[in-house]
């Protein structure tokens, strides 16, 4: 007979009672400590895959739950056995590429790394300067490209050194490094919002790179409180109107170091959306204006430096610049994603035949989300074609035939397809589930899961899911829609209070938002029915819904969110009496002229890092107010004008470092305020930029404030 000692029993017993702790915690109150603790519930989001060259493997960086840092993980080309393959003392990996079909050189800390699948080995490649980022292999092999300042380098293999080819950086004039405008003076890389950085030719001979000239922008200051005294920073940062930055198209002869710059037009008027090389040399440079209006394409020929235009789309209506092209496989056409219809579109059209008019490849039923990836032969792009809050991955061979829909999980996918467009690995999340990686027969089938992120304590929690729901506009015939989450267990005759937020376009959707989903999560938990909006402006629904937010900020988008209150006041659950309303940046331009324009609309309002002045927006929203020289009126509606209607309960958040919105607008309309005795509540950050959300210890702080404001004014019934 088998005897259990004392010990044992006591052991068994404490691992059941820690057990039975653990399974308690993890399914009572959530708390924002625990949201915002480190390790983060949500583990780490795997990055972006990179296929091998032989579509066998593909890698990316990664960690496990409740890892630090990034290892570089691979996996064969139908997601099994994925393994850990760099060592675990080196630094976090940040660049992936493959030298072959068996190495892969990756960049972390101040060095290149080799890593051999077949030899499983993972050594030191040789040192790179230190901020080295945008590692690009040569298409011949032995060298690799990067960036540093503002300047590219080469990485030689062999004689492992490094070889500096442009000097075109200039360095910030800010001394503060964060937020969105301290960037350099002058440098190769994207502009403030887009653009590409650079790109090798074909044969390894010829880098096109972009390069952005901001020394002629405003100087404007961002004064720094925490340094030893008040420092007054400057950045460069511009208004509409102003100069906007400079951006041209370089051709850079790698071995003579020679560069020759496109004429392309306007370049302080135009932005760089893309540029590609055709597999015979052919460059293909995408531009569209700032104000998004006028769109062009041009090509240049293999070994030459004149520009050809070969297609213009012009409508003074658009407002939005989500274009992108593409060379077809054949080598000779273009691919071009763009609105001329309904909805956006991927479109074929012949240089050789500037005059013949682009042909929609797409099914003109719904929106693709970007330009196509294309890989053996096969166009492989996002769109919302299941309907508008979710976002697939279609597949469409360009010999013929319909569009195919790859990827079948409900939510947000984003496709990666091999070389051979033979499989697919694509990111997916949805309401209640971070980014994780899966890969998928590009015929069909069921995907195959690769990553687990996060940590135990959020899986094994149960998560509020999302109710979908339309209803009419109150102002014209369009139909609204929007997302619902609602607490557990609601009680038979309870009302229960309602925070729309965070409010923005684009919200109505099955995906997840990071620190936003946790926070909505964690007040869903306490009681609110949260609800989100796609107000006009937002994709899917049509170019009209879509671009009646043109000279319309703050307008009827409101309206939207007029009729969204009527229609959760006609559901027996909600109190009328408790409505809030939060939102950052526009979100919060759309929270504070709710509650200025349309008082009693919502009883509770919190505006962070909010736009509440069009004089002082950037030069990327001319797409949307255009300049003040030709539509004066729109740059006087100032919130402050509005400052005297102030009923409800108004909390502002506002970044000291927040360059997109300046601190100084909120304080401006703070001002009015004060002398017109209304009373408002303010909570600021004077490290914290306009990402205030993403940022470590703001994120807690200022969330914390959100909560607390709505747990004061909303979560009790009024008397």
């Amino acid at each position: 007979m088998h005897h259990t000692s004392f010990w044992q029993v006591l052991i068994v017993t404490g691992l059941l009672m820690a057990m039975s702790a653990t399974a308690s915690a993890q399914q009572g109150e959530l708390t924002l400590d625990e949201l915002f603790a480190t390790p983060k519930l949500t583990g780490t989001s795997p990055s972006r895959p990179v296929w091998a060259p032989n579509s066998e493997h593909f890698a990316f960086s990664w960690n496990e739950p409740g890892g630090s840092g990034r290892g570089l993980w691979v996996s064969p080309s139908n997601g099994e056995r994925v393994r850990l393959s760099a060592d675990t003392a080196s630094a976090s990996v940040r660049d992936i590429v493959w030298a072959d079909a068996n190495t892969i050189v990756s960049l972390r800390g101040n060095n290149l790394w080799q890593t051999s699948l077949s030899q499983e080995e993972d050594l030191p490649l040789m040192p790179v300067g230190a901020g080295a980022h945008n590692l690009s292999l040569s298409p011949v092999g032995g060298q690799a490209a990067y960036i540093i300042d503002g300047d590219l380098w080469l990485a030689d293999f062999h004689s492992e050194e490094n070889r500096q080819l442009t000097d075109i950086g200039v360095a910030s004039i800010s001394g503060v490094p964060q937020g969105r405008y301290s960037r350099p003076d002058r440098e190769i890389g994207p502009g403030i919002w887009s653009g590409p950085a650079y790109k090798w030719s074909p044969d390894g001979k010829t880098i096109a790179f972009h390069a952005v000239d901001r020394r002629e922008m405003r100087k404007v200051p961002f004064p720094d409180y925490l340094a030893a005294e008040t420092n007054p920073n400057e950045v460069r940062r511009a208004y509409p109107g102003d100069p906007n930055e400079i951006r041209r198209v370089g051709l850079l002869d790698v071995e003579s170091g020679n560069i020759t710059y496109l004429d392309l037009p306007d370049p302080h008027a135009n932005q760089i959306v893309d540029f590609n090389w055709s597999p015979e040399g052919a460059l293909l440079v995408d531009i569209a204006s700032d104000t998004a209006v006028e769109r062009k394409l041009f090509v240049v020929a293999p070994g030459e430096s004149q520009v050809r235009e070969i297609w213009r789309g012009v409508r003074e209506s658009r407002m939005y610049t989500s274009f992108g092209s593409a060379w077809h496989p054949d080598g000779k056409q273009v691919i071009l994603l763009s609105d001329m219809g309904d909805r956006y579109g991927l479109y074929v059209i012949d240089p050789s035949s500037p005059g013949d008019e682009p042909q929609l490849l797409t099914d003109p039923s719904y929106d693709v989300l970007s330009a196509p990836a294309i890989a053996g032969g096969t166009m492989f792009y996002p769109g919302n074609g299941v309907n508008p809050y979710e976002q697939h991955v279609y597949r469409l061979n360009t010999s013929g035939g319909d569009p195919e829909q790859i990827t079948r999980l409900a939510g947000r996918n984003d496709g990666y397809p091999s070389p051979d467009g033979r499989h697919l690995v694509f990111t997916h999340n949805d309401d209640t589930s971070p980014a994780e990686l899966y890969v998928v027969s590009s015929n069909g089938g069921d995907a195959t899961r690769v990553t687990h992120s996060p940590l135990p304590a959020f899986t094994e929690r149960t998560w509020a899911a999302a109710e979908y729901v339309s209803f009419p506009s109150l102002i014209d015939d369009y139909t609204l829609h929007a997302r619902i989450l609602k607490p557990a267990n609601m009680q038979p005759g309870k009302k229960y209070p309602v925070v729309f937020g965070p409010v923005y376009s684009n919200t109505a959707r099955n995906r997840w938002a990071g620190n936003y989903s946790l926070v909505q999560q964690l007040m869903v938990q306490k009681g609110y029915i949260i609800v989100q909006v796609d107000s006009r402006g937002s994709n899917g629904y049509g170019r009209a819904f879509r671009e009646e937010f043109l000279l319309g900020f703050a307008g009827e988008d409101i309206d939207d969110y007029a009729s969204a209150v009527a229609f959760m006041e006609s559901l027996p659950y909600v109190d009328p009496e408790r409505i809030g309303i939060w939102g950052s940046s526009y979100g919060g331009t759309l929270s504070v002229y709710s509650m200025l324009m349309k008082p009693g609309l919502f009883q509770v309002g919190i505006a962070a890092a909010a736009a509440v002045d069009p004089v002082f927006f950037g030069t990327d929203d001319v797409a949307i107010v255009r300049r003040p020289e030709t539509h004066p009126d729109i740059f006087e509606r100032k919130a402050l004008k509005y400052a005297a209607n102030l009923e409800g309960k108004l909390l502002f958040i506002h970044g000291m470092q927040d360059h997109v919105v300046p601190f100084k607008t909120t304080a401006t309309l703070a001002e009015e305020l004060i002398k017109q005795g209304k009373n408002f509540d303010f909570a600021f950050a004077p490290g914290a930029t306009h990402a205030w959300s993403r940022e470590r210890h703001y994120d807690r702080y200022l969330f914390g404030k959100i909560i607390e404001y709505f747990d004061r004014h909303l979560a009790e019934p009024s008397e």
